[in-house]
C-alpha cells in the first residue's frame, strides 16, 4: 500500500500569500535558497496536522475535512512576532509566529483527532515529494510531530525561509481562505495540493 507524507494546512488569503512570498524573496538575497515560496508548488501555509497516510484513504480524509470545515471557522489571524528558530539540523530559520487563539487551537485539535485513525509517523524518504535530497531534519520533524508539535505544543506559524528576518511592522492581521491536504516535500514544504476546501464564511 503506497504511503505519502502529508500536511493538513490553512492556506492564507491572497494578500498574505503575497506578503509571505515577498518576505521570503528578501531572505533569499542573503541566505540559503532551500525554501523558495510560491503559489504553485511551495505554498505559504499554517500547519495543523502532519503525518503519513495511505493514498487510498485520501477520499475518506477529504470527507472528514469537509465536515470539520463546515463546523469550525477561523476569523482573523494575527502575526504577533517573527522568530528566528532552528530546524532539527540546527540551521536558522525565520517564521511568522501567529497568535494561538482558542479557535485555532480547537481546529488543530479536531483535525488531529479526526485523522488519528489514518495517520502514522513511520516516515521514510520515498513518502515525500521529490525524494532525492530529502534531509534528515525533515524526517525528524514529521516523525516527532505528535510529541513535539501537537496539542499543548502546537505553535501556529508560517515558515518564511532560512536565515534571520526582522524589521517588519507587526502585528499583521489576515484571514485564511482554505483548509487543504498537501504533499510534504523537503523542509516540510507544501508541494502539491491533494484536497482543498473553502472555509465557512469565505
Amino acid at each position: 500500500m503506497a504511503k505519502i507524507a502529508v500536511d493538513v494546512v490553512l492556506l492564507p488569503a491572497e494578500e498574505m500569500m503575497d506578503k509571505t512570498i515577498e518576505v521570503n524573496r528578501e531572505l533569499l538575497k542573503n541566505f540559503d535558497k532551500k525554501i523558495i515560496l510560491n503559489k504553485e508548488n511551495c505554498l505559504p501555509h499554517i500547519s495543523l496536522a502532519m503525518g503519513c497516510i495511505d493514498k487510498e484513504h485520501i477520499t475518506d480524509i477529504e470527507k472528514i475535512l469537509q465536515d470539520i470545515a463546515k463546523q469550525y471557522s477561523v476569523s482573523k489571524l494575527r502575526v504577533i512576532d517573527i522568530y528566528p528558530g532552528t530546524d532539527s539540523a540546527n540551521e536558522q530559520m525565520s517564521a511568522f509566529q501567529l497568535e494561538r487563539t482558542k479557535e485555532l487551537q480547537l481546529l488543530h485539535r479536531k483535525v488531529m483527532q479526526g485523522l488519528a485513525p489514518y495517520f502514522t509517523y513511520d516516515v521514510t524518504t520515498d513518502m515525500l515529494f521529490s525524494p532525492p535530497g530529502i534531509e534528515k531534519a525533515t524526517l525528524l520533524w514529521i516523525k516527532n510531530y505528535p510529541e513535539k508539535s501537537s496539542f499543548e505544543n502546537f505553535s501556529p506559524h508560517i515558515t518564511i525561509g532560512f536565515g534571520k528576518m526582522d524589521n517588519l511592522s507587526l502585528p499583521i492581521e489576515f484571514t485564511a481562505s482554505k483548509l487543504a491536504l498537501c504533499r510534504l516535500g523537503n523542509h516540510c514544504t507544501c508541494r502539491k495540493i491533494l484536497v482543498s476546501i473553502t472555509l465557512r464564511g469565505v
